[in-house]
């Protein structure tokens, strides 16, 4: 399977790969030909991404496609099996603290002690993340205000509903006050105030605070709305990157779902929805 790139803006650089001269170019996020084996299954498939400092990035496909996976491995949370994969600058098999210390992650599956409180729980991460106690205590404060979760943070998260969850979540992402921050499925079990909270807060992290926000999500309103960029993954391999703009117009689409659908291998035409009935 051939990418599509719709890139005209790469720079161009040696011929043998100098991670050094990606950074100084501004690129944080940087895999070259990496792969993901799990037994006979092929995760990820020879993924060359890059993602600039500041860079709102979308990574999106239909479940199974390899997004989760490729997440971890940027995290430092599984090894590639083959390739190279650098965050801010560090790789990710030779220099895992570090890249640990600089990121965080959302996981798409999240979960919380249920015995802590909110207080407790982002004392609880951010004393895992070695935050200084004096900054720990304000920034608690501060997160606890900004997901209106001030009346609720001596509750048991254990009666927490699921949207309420994932805001003391994601506000666990932020209390290491990381570079970059790897969101996998970030609206999930969010009402739309919440939502649109969330939205805001990842526009402000890239905008105001200069984090790289790295998206995995199978919801493709929030990739069009907030990516400056997205890869569209499936089956491991990487089909089109590009702006959402500049994926609708070589897609001859009008949304980003549209030109999703229209990229996908094997995809199912309206005439074969009740195929089954013949």
């Amino acid at each position: 399977m051939t990418e599509l790139s719709l890139e005209t803006s790469v720079p161009t650089f040696k011929e043998e790969f100098d991670i050094e001269e990606w950074t100084a170019r501004g690129f944080t996020i940087v895999t070259r030909s990496l792969g993901k084996k799990f037994g006979d299954i092929v995760a990820v498939k020879n993924l060359n991404l890059y993602v600039k400092k500041g860079e709102r990035y979308g990574l999106i496909g239909p479940n199974g496609s390899g997004k989760t996976t490729t997440v971890r491995i940027l995290k430092g949370i599984f090894p590639p099996s083959y390739g190279r994969a650098f965050v801010g600058g560090y790789d990710v098999l030779k220099d895992k603290k570090m890249v640990r210390s600089l990121t965080s992650l959302l996981p798409e599956t999240p979960s919380v002690y249920e015995r802590l409180t909110p207080r407790e729980f982002l004392d609880f991460i951010g004393g895992l993340y070695d935050v200084e106690e004096s900054i720990l205590e304000k920034r608690i404060e501060k997160l606890l205000s900004l997901f209106d979760l001030i009346d609720r943070s001596d509750d048991l998260l254990q009666s927490f509903s699921k949207g309420m969850r994932q805001k003391v979540l994601i506000a666990s992402t932020l209390i290491n006050d990381p570079e970059i921050i790897f969101f996998d499925e970030p609206l999930a079990g969010l009402d739309p105030p919440a939502a649109k909270m969330v939205k805001d807060l990842i526009l402000a992290l890239t905008s105001d605070a200069g984090k790289t926000i790295f998206i995995c999500s199978h919801m493709l309103n929030l990739a069009e709305e907030i990516c400056d960029r997205v890869g569209i993954l499936s089956e491991g391999e990487l089909l089109a990157v590009g702006t959402p703009e500049d994926i609708m117009k070589i897609t001859e689409t009008s949304s980003l779902e549209e030109a999703f659908l229209a990229l996908l291998p094997g995809k199912m035409h309206h005439k074969d929805l009740l195929s089954w009935r013949e």
